[in-house]
C-alpha cells in the first residue's frame, strides 16, 4: 500500500466501552435511594455501549422505516416496515423495564432507576427512546378509566416486547404510542377539529387528521378529539377486538431533522374506534399527567445526548496531537471540555432528582410532586435547549471529523432540538412554569424549599436565589408573567442545579458551575470558564475508563 494510505494522528475506535462509567450518575443513583439497581445499571451500561448494540443503532438509522400503504393486492394494510436492528433494540429496551415496569416495580426507588436505564440506554440510540418514553406516560393516564387501565396497564408493563398487529389484550406485552396535534393547532391541541362520535355501546366513532403521530404502528394510541361533551381523551387501538384493522390510515411518514430510526407519521382516523379515557369534555386535564412523564424524559434524553457528546469529544482530544500535544493536554481545549462536563453533570443530577421526587410524590409527598411539577416545567426549558449548543461545540471538538455521518456526531447534533420542541417548545414549557407555579399548591414554597438546603454554602448561589425570589415576586402582572418566563425558567433551573452541585457533586464542579452559570464569570460560548476553574479535577471525574 502506498505510504499516503498510512493512517496517523486518528483516535481508536469508540466501541465497547460502558455508559454506566460515570461518577455523577451513580452518586445521584444512591444518594436518591436507587443504589440496589447499581449491578443492573452496570450490566446496561455495558451493554449499551457494547459493538453489538452500537452497530444496531447503526442500522436503524441508516435503514429507515417504510411505509406499505397497501398490499400487492391493492388492499390497505397502512404497515410500517422496520429493519431487524430497531426490533433488537427495542426488545432489550423492553427486557429491561424503561417502558414502564417502574409502575408496577413495589421497590423504592423504582422511577429513580428506570431514569437512570433510560438514561444509559439512549446513549446507544435515541430514536426507540420516543416510543419507549410515550408507553411510559400511557399507564398514568389510562388510570383516569379503571377499566382501561386494569385491562392494558399491566400489558404495557410487561417486559416482552411483541410486535405485530393482532388483538391488543391477546398479546405478551404491548406499545403505546400519542396521536394528539392537528396542523391548525399544534401544541394548542384546543383547536383540533377531530370529531367523536358515540355509539351508544361505550365506544365512539372518530374522524379526522392527526399531524404527527410517532411509532405508529405501536399497538394503541391516546389521542385527543371533540366529543359533544367537549375536548376527550380516547384509547385507541391498531387491532379491534374482532381482530379487524382499525381504520387508522397513514398517510405519509415525516422526513424529520433529527434521528431517521423512528417513524414519525401523519395519520387518518377514518370512523376508527376509541374507548374515552378520563371524563369527556376533560382531555387536557386527562393527558396533564402524561405530558408531564414524557418531558421528565426529554430532560433526561437531553442530558444522555450532552454525556455522550462529551465522551466523544473526550475520547478524541485523548488521542489527537496538535502542536505537540494532546488536544486533551492544551488549556485552551482542556476549558471546552471541562465547561461541557459540567453542563453534562448539571443535567444528570436535575433528571435523577427529578425522577426521585416523582417516586415520592407516588407514595404521597405533596411537596415532592410540587416541586416535579415546577422542576419539570423549569427544567425542560433549560436543559433541553442547553442540549443543542452542547451538542454543537463536542461536534466541534472532533473538528471535520466530527462533521461527517461515520462519527455519529451529526445524529447527535440533529436530534438535540427534538428534545426542546417536544412535549413543548420553549414558550409553551415556559408557560407552563407559570402555570405550575399558579395552579399547583405550594410549587414555589417546594421549589425555594429544595434550594435553600444549600444556602450558606455558596455566596453566589445565595445570590443567584435571592434574584429568582425577586423574579418570582413580579408574577403578578400576567403580560410582566409571559416577559418574564423565559428568564424565570433558566434562573430556575440554574439555582437548582446549583443547589444540587453545591450540596452533592464534586467540589470543582460546584464552584465552576457557580462561578460560570450564576456569578457571570463566563462568555456567551462553552470554554469560557473562569481562569481560577479546575479543569484538570473536572476533566479527570468526567473521563470514561480507559480514555487515556
Amino acid at each position: 500500500m502506498s505510504p499516503t494510505h498510512e493512517v496517523l494522528n486518528q483516535p481508536p475506535p469508540l466501541t465497547d466501552f460502558s455508559t454506566a462509567d460515570e461518577v455523577a450518575l451513580f452518586d445521584a443513583v444512591h444518594r436518591e435511594g436507587g443504589g440496589w439497581a447499581e449491578p443492573e445499571l452496570r450490566a446496561l451500561g455495558a451493554r449499551a455501549g457494547s459493538a453489538e448494540v452500537l452497530e444496531w443503532a447503526r442500522q436503524a438509522e441508516a435503514y429507515r422505516p417504510v411505509l406499505h400503504t397497501h398490499d400487492r393486492y391493492g388492499h390497505r394494510v397502512d404497515e410500517v416496515e422496520f429493519h431487524p436492528a430497531w426490533h433488537h433494540l427495542m426488545t432489550e429496551a423492553v427486557a429491561s423495564g424503561q417502558h414502564a415496569a417502574a409502575w408496577t416495580d413495589q421497590r423504592p426507588g423504582a422511577h429513580l432507576v428506570r431514569a437512570a436505564k433510560f438514561y444509559l440506554w439512549a446513549q446507544a440510540e435515541p430514536g426507540h427512546g420516543c416510543p419507549i418514553s410515550m408507553t411510559y406516560a400511557a399507564i398514568p393516564a389510562l388510570r383516569a378509566e379503571p377499566g382501561l387501565s386494569a385491562a392494558y396497564g399491566p400489558l404495557l408493563a410487561s417486559t416482552t416486547y411483541d410486535f405485530g398487529l393482532r388483538p391488543p389484550l391477546g398479546k405478551q406485552g404491548l406499545i403505546a404510542g400519542m396521536s394528539m396535534t392537528e396542523k391548525q393547532g399544534g401544541s394548542d391541541v384546543r383547536q383540533g377539529t377531530t370529531t367523536a362520535t358515540p355509539t351508544g355501546d361505550g365506544t365512539y366513532v372518530i374522524t379526522g387528521h392527526k399531524w404527527f403521530t410517532s411509532a405508529p404502528m405501536s399497538d394503541v394510541f391516546l389521542t385527543l378529539a371533540q366529543a359533544p361533551e367537549g375536548l376527550t381523551c380516547f384509547l385507541l387501538p391498531r387491532v379491534l377486538p374482532d381482530g379487524s384493522r382499525n381504520p387508522l390510515r397513514i398517510q405519509r411518514l415525516k422526513d424529520k431533522l433529527g434521528n431517521r430510526s423512528n417513524a414519525s407519521a401523519e395519520i387518518e382516523y377514518e370512523q376508527a374506534v376509541g374507548w374515552p379515557v378520563g371524563e369527556p369534555g376533560r382531555g387536557v386535564r386527562t393527558i396533564v399527567e402524561m405530558v408531564n412523564v414524557t418531558r421528565l424524559d426529554c430532560v433526561i434524553a437531553s442530558a444522555a445526548g450532552m454525556r455522550s457528546g462529551l465522551r466523544q469529544a473526550v475520547h478524541h482530544t485523548a488521542h489527537r496531537r496538535a502542536f505537540g500535544a494532546e488536544l486533551i493536554d492544551q488549556p485552551l481545549m482542556r476549558h471546552v471540555l471541562a465547561d461541557l462536563a459540567i453542563e453534562s453533570e448539571a443535567a444528570t443530577v436535575l433528571a435523577m432528582r427529578l425522577a426521585a421526587a416523582l417516586d415520592r410524590a407516588e407514595a404521597g409527598d405533596e411537596r415532592e410532586g410540587a416541586l416535579r411539577r415546577v422542576g419539570l416545567a423549569a427544567g425542560k426549558y433549560w436543559v433541553c435547549k442547553r442540549g443543542s449548543g452542547h451538542a454543537a461545540e463536542a461536534l466541534e471538538c472532533l473538528g471535520g471529523n466530527g462533521y461527517v455521518e461515520e462519527s455519529g456526531m451529526p445524529r447527535l447534533y440533529r436530534e438535540a432540538p427534538l428534545l426542546s420542541i417536544w412535549e413543548g417548545s420553549g414558550n409553551v414549557a415556559a408557560l407552563d412554569l407559570l402555570r405550575a407555579l399558579a395552579k399547583t399548591p405550594g410549587a414555589a414554597d417546594a421549589f425555594l424549599a429544595e434550594v435553600d438546603a444549600a444556602a450558606g454554602a455558596d455566596a453566589r448561589l445565595d445570590a443567584a436565589v435571592t434574584r429568582v425570589r425577586g423574579l418570582l415576586g413580579q408574577l403578578t402582572d400576567p403580560v410582566r408573567a409571559q416577559v418574564l418566563a423565559r428568564r424565570l425558567a433558566e434562573q430556575m433551573t440554574l439555582v437548582l442545579q446549583g443547589a444540587l452541585l453545591v450540596r452533592h457533586g464534586d467540589p470543582a464542579v460546584a464552584d465552576a458551575f457557580c462561578a460560570s452559570r450564576l456569578d457571570g464569570d463566563w462568555g456567551h460560548a462553552f470554554g469560557t470558564l473562569p481562569l481560577g476553574a479546575d479543569t484538570q479535577a473536572i476533566i479527570e471525574r468526567a473521563l470514561p475508563k480507559g480514555a487515556r
